[in-house]
Parts: structure tokens; sequence; C-alpha cells
């Protein structure tokens, strides 16, 4: 694939996904997001399993039925915990059992669930806001770090420069100071602009680790130009928890 082709797929993949996501915020129906939020966990928990290199395929149904549960259950991100328990308990019952098979359910279940919380107990706009700091985040960690970057971040992420994280962070923490201005006032929308967006910059990096790990390039294959769901969604997984904590917390 040519470089002119794999940046053609890259921007007309990332403007189909710009243009769903803002149909489904507009419409604004729990039932929507959840079956689209749904759609996005399922395919990045089968991802998780190939980078954890688990091939325990009846996970995939534990994954389904959690789903179902938060679609009734009020309070999603208790699920996570819920999960930890049960199968503590099932290791405990049975020494055969791995805890490497609940990674899955950690990462990225617990992200996912949080999301789909954030939205029921604080909104559509809740969800923009996220949106705004860890995509400004990536944005302008890219910029900067490719005008004026030099001083290595971390081994984990070779490409990632000290210059280009702080530039992210201050565009993602100015950008999204105001669009929280929605949900909650300046100085609060400033405390969770900042750490969403350091929040988000790790998110980025842990999944940059597991797939160092596992050996691949991308999670997955299946948004063109952009590789796997994971890919485009790791630093909104760790960025979800960090700002429902700090928005019960601070509110």
């Amino acid at each position: 694939m040519s470089i002119f082709t794999a940046s053609k797929d890259r921007v007309t993949t990332g403007l189909a996904l710009v243009a769903g996501v803002l149909v489904i915020g507009f419409i604004d129906s729990f039932f929507l997001m959840w079956l689209f939020l749904g759609a996005v966990y399922l395919l990045a928990f089968k991802e998780a399993m190939n980078l954890f290199e688990i091939n325990n395929s009846d996970l995939i149904y534990y994954a389904v039925g959690i789903w179902l549960l938060a679609a009734i259950y009020p309070y999603g991100d208790d699920l996570f915990v819920l999960a930890g328990v049960a199968y503590a308990s099932a290791v405990a019952y049975n020494r055969e059992l791995t805890w490497k098979n609940f990674l899955p359910f950690i990462y990225p279940t617990a992200g996912m669930l949080f999301i789909l919380t954030m939205y029921m107990e604080y909104g559509v706009l809740s969800l923009l806001w996220l949106l705004v700091v860890v995509a400004m985040t990536d944005v302008g960690a890219y910029a900067v770090g490719k005008s004026i970057g030099k001083t290595p971040f971390s081994p984990t992420s070779p490409n990632k420069t000290m210059e280009g994280v702080v530039g992210g962070v201050v565009v993602a923490t100015t950008a999204g100071m105001f669009v929280g201005l929605g949900v909650v006032d300046l100085g609060t929308s400033f405390i969770i602009s900042f750490m969403v967006a350091v929040g988000s910059i790790f998110g980025d990096l842990f999944e940059s680790s597991l797939k160092r790990s596992a050996g691949v390039k991308d999670s997955g294959n299946i948004l063109p130009g952009h590789g796997g769901m994971l890919d485009r969604i790791d630093g909104y997984l760790f960025g979800a928890i960090v700002m429902l904590v700090l928005l019960r917390g601070l509110v």
C-alpha cells in the first residue's frame, strides 16, 4: 500500500468515524449509545484477547453478559468490580484457572463501562468533553512533536517526545476547559481537562506497551488507515476513568 493510499484511507475512515459519533451524539438515545459503545467494546475486547495472547473464545460471551447487565444496572462501572470478585472466587475454587484470562475484563472493559456510566450520569455533553480532550491531546502532541520535538518521552513509544506530550496536554486542557463549562465551573473544568489529557497520554502509552509485548504494529485491522479499535480508543479508556472519578469527587 502506498503512502498516499494509506493517508487517504486514514482520512476517509477518520471522517466517517467523526460523522458517526456526531450523529449518535445528536440523537442522544440511551439505547443507541449503549448499542454503539457495545459494538466498540466487543471489538476492542477481542483485540485485547489477541494482545494478551488469550485463546479462550468463551470469554467473549462473558463480555456480552457484562454489557447486557450494563443496560439495566445504573452503575455500570461497579460491574467491573463485581466481575473481579466473581473471577477471584472462581480462581479460589478452581486452581486450574489463571488470572491471565481476566485481563481483558480489566482492559478495555473498565474504561468502556466508565464511558457508559458517565453518559448515564452526566449526559452526552460529558462524552463530547471527553472526546475533545483526548482528540486534542493527540492532535497537539503530533503537531508540537513534529515541529519541535527532540526529547524522547518513553522507550515504550520511541516516536513520542516530551515536547509533544507537553504541547498535547496544553492544547487539550485549553480546548477542554471551555467545553467542560457546560458541565462544571471553570476551575473544575480546567483541573479535569488537564488530568484527563495526562491520563489519555498514558492510555496511549499502555496500549503501545501491549503491542510491543505482542510484537505487533496495530491492535487489529478493522479500521483502514488506523489499525484496530484499541488503536483509536486507547486514550479514552484511561481518560474516561479519570474524568468520571473526578466528576464524582469534585462536583
